[in-house]
């Protein structure tokens, strides 16, 4: 049996490195937005052109695209989804669901990645100044002030997700300040 994933935590909990971990442990595939707009973009498919001449235009990219980006990927068959970025509002939460329903597959946990903000950042912005020292690139949003406004924007968009996929029995709760191996256990753990 296949199984779908959610990762939800704020910018900065390790969504990407728990999917990344994920895809080599189990073979599920990782749906992260950006890199399957980048992907269609370079494509030339139909949809591929539709993405391409919105972000050419500086707009952002419809519920509508992403989804039909995603009925795609979910088409191809896989052990398993792990939706990293995607749905950050409840509206695509919904539009997510009926998808699934419709293609016949459901989703198995929403996984929250549970973090201290001033820990988180403080954490983050060490890890860039070490960066930095070391002569590596970072990230130029990776400072106080540009995490705790990319942070405020997850609390407005996203965290109420937290409470809809709790509503549906299928939030589940990690500590994401923990060493990478151990979330990735605690994961493990949840999945069975």
């Amino acid at each position: 049996m296949s199984v779908n994933i959610i990762l939800l935590g704020p910018p900065g909990a390790g969504k990407g490195t728990q999917a990344g971990l994920l895809t080599k442990s189990r073979g599920m595939v990782q749906l992260s937005t950006g890199d399957m707009l980048r992907e269609a973009q370079a494509s030339g498919s139909e949809m591929g052109k539709i993405v391409a001449e919105v972000m050419a235009k500086g707009q952002l990219v419809t519920d509508e695209i992403v989804i039909g980006l995603i009925r795609e990927k979910l088409a191809q068959g896989g052990s398993g989804f792990i939706f990293d970025g995607f749905p950050r509002t409840l509206a695509q939460a919904d539009a997510l669901g009926a998808l699934l329903a419709e293609m016949g597959q459901g989703l198995h946990a929403a996984i929250e990645l549970q973090v201290n903000d001033e820990v988180l950042v403080d954490r983050i912005v060490g890890r860039a100044e070490e960066a930095r020292a070391a002569g590596k690139p970072v990230r130029a949003d990776d400072n106080a002030e540009s995490l705790k406004t990319r942070l405020m924007a997850y609390y407005k968009q996203t965290s109420p997700l937290v409470g809809y996929y709790h509503a549906k029995g299928l939030l589940k709760g990690v500590d994401g300040l923990a060493p990478i191996d151990d979330v990735a256990a605690q994961i493990d753990a949840l999945l069975g």
